[in-house]
């Protein structure tokens, strides 16, 4: 894959600041198979993020051993865009609870 059409993909995608019009783009662009994958991925980071056994994810997934290593390290490498996405989440998911305990 050119690079010119990665980073031409990536500003068209940063563009987009609705989760309801990016998840209606992966669908347009992506197989239903190919948005399972990606799910499937995000689903192993989300469950690595919260310590969650290698073995564990494997058996709750369904996936290789290969393929939750290769998450790991992409999590433990400087500068993991993925790892920090991960951080966002954890803080908008913190303050929606804290939001939600100040409302009852």
């Amino acid at each position: 894959m050119k690079d010119e059409s990665l980073i031409e993909l990536s500003t068209a995608m940063a563009s987009i600041s609705d989760s309801g019009e990016m998840a209606r783009f992966l669908s347009e662009i992506h197989t239903q198979a190919e948005l399972k994958d990606m799910v499937l991925r995000w689903r192993l980071m989300i469950m690595l993020r919260e310590g969650v056994s290698q073995r564990g994810i494997a058996s709750s997934l369904g996936i290789s051993l290969c393929k939750i290593t290769r998450g790991s390290k992409i999590l433990k490498r400087k500068n993991s865009v993925t790892a920090e996405l991960l951080v966002r989440r954890d803080r908008a998911m913190s303050r929606e609870k804290n939001e939600n305990e100040y409302s009852e």
